[in-house]
């Protein structure tokens, strides 16, 4: 599967800060020190329905993230995945009368264009949960052949009290994650599991549905957790950077993947630091497809409002609040847009070296865009008011803008 075409980032002189940021797991800031290249993987859309604000803000978070450490003269290994069959895409299909594969092509190419649009820099590896079936058989097995995975019905399931360090992402109590997992796609009341919360590796064919060779595990398709973990591990083995996503998949989803990995490899832990966006919500409640609640990123571009103000309108907030999205908050970024496009139209202005190392020490500290953000105001503020003589000031401001920041004046 391919990702989306990479936009140009801006050399800037000088040296970027190390990024310092919130980890799930240990509920503190971590600063992060990668070798020469920093690995990171989020996990993708299930692609039966449009790019939401959510999915939008929660892939700026971790654009910001590659920004900062391209900033530091790191190269970035990101990998991303799409879930593209699961049960929620094969119920829109059947809603719709349609073909799920084709139904899983058309969304996944708008995401696409969305994230083009965006000046979202691309993963290096995009991996379809189809594609990835051949890597994710032999790990359901080996698991099976170690006793952390037993048979039910045909299907398989992963035995949570395999891993030593399951909870060490989430740190919620078992009640807590019992009522998750069910809300969140397990099946902690199926009769005959050994613990509610083990999460199924291998769903045995259905009769109606697509299935594939599983090899010993006999025909079926790969559960959500696993997928991920097959993904991360082919492309960038344990111990990457950064494990990203919405904070809806600090568990199961993220607990669960940590806890296949660890078992698989007898390593602790899967990522270095868990990082996780906020919810974004409309009309008092969190955008979902459930809910039908939506605000589209491609619905936005057909009206013809700049991509632009859409991703300064997600920098407004900061990666990990839940925030709401309304009008007002389009039309304030839309004026920031108008206000900054002016101040770097003028042919000079204030110096602009402090406003880079301002930009630079925000987003280093925990991604705070919003300072960012304020910074930029600032030097657009003084340059409406009294303008400057430093002709290559607005060039500056563009280039920091458009780096660190991806959004281009």
């Amino acid at each position: 599967m391919h990702a989306w075409p990479a936009s140009e980032v801006p050399a800037l002189t000088g040296q970027g800060r190390d990024l310092r940021i919130h980890d799930t797991a240990t509920g503190a800031l971590v600063t992060l020190d990668p070798g020469p290249v920093a690995r990171i993987y989020v996990c993708g859309i299930t692609p039966y329905d449009a790019t939401h604000m959510g999915h939008a803000a929660t892939y700026n978070a971790f654009d910001l993230v590659q920004r900062v450490w391209l900033d530091t003269k790191r190269q970035v290994h990101y990998v991303q995945n799409v879930t593209d069959i699961d049960d929620p895409l094969l119920e829109r299909a059947v809603r719709d009368g349609i073909d799920w594969a084709g139904l899983a092509e058309k969304e996944t190419a708008l995401f696409r264009e969305d994230m083009t649009a965006l000046r979202m820099l691309p993963p290096q590896h995009y991996i379809g949960a189809v594609e990835a079936i051949p890597g994710i058989v032999p790990l359901v097995e080996r698991l099976r052949d170690a006793g952390a995975a037993y048979e039910l019905d045909g299907d398989v399931y992963f035995s949570v009290e395999a891993d030593p360090d399951f909870g060490k992402v989430s740190n919620l109590d078992a009640d807590a994650m019992r009522l998750l997992s069910a809300e969140r796609g397990g099946d902690p009341d199926r009769p005959g599991k050994k613990n509610p919360l083990d999460p199924m590796l291998w769903m045995a064919a259905r009769e109606g549905e697509p299935s594939w060779d599983g090899g010993s595990l006999g025909p079926g398709r790969p559960g959500w957790h696993i997928e991920c973990v097959a993904i991360a591990l082919d492309h960038l083995g344990m111990g990457f950077d950064v494990q990203g996503g919405g904070s809806d998949l600090v568990f199961p989803h993220h607990e669960m993947g940590a806890s296949h990995a660890q078992v698989l490899t007898g390593e602790f832990p899967m990522a270095k630091a868990y990082v996780h966006a906020g919810m974004v919500a409309l009309d008092g409640e969190k955008m979902s497809k459930s809910k039908g609640n939506l605000v589209f990123v491609s619905a936005l571009r057909r009206e013809g409002v700049d991509p632009a103000a859409i991703r300064l309108a997600l920098l407004a907030h900061h990666y990990r609040a839940d925030w709401e999205w309304t009008d007002q908050v389009l039309e304030d970024a839309v004026a920031r847009l108008g206000r900054w496009r002016a101040a770097v139209s003028r042919p000079d202005g204030p110096p602009a070296e402090a406003l880079v190392e301002e930009l630079r020490e925000a987003l280093a500290d925990d991604l705070d865009a919003p300072a960012a953000l304020a910074a930029v105001d600032r030097w657009a503020a003084l340059q409406a008011e009294r303008g400057g003589t430093d002709e290559g000031a607005p060039g500056v401001v563009s280039r920091a803008v458009d780096a660190l920041l991806g959004v281009a004046l």
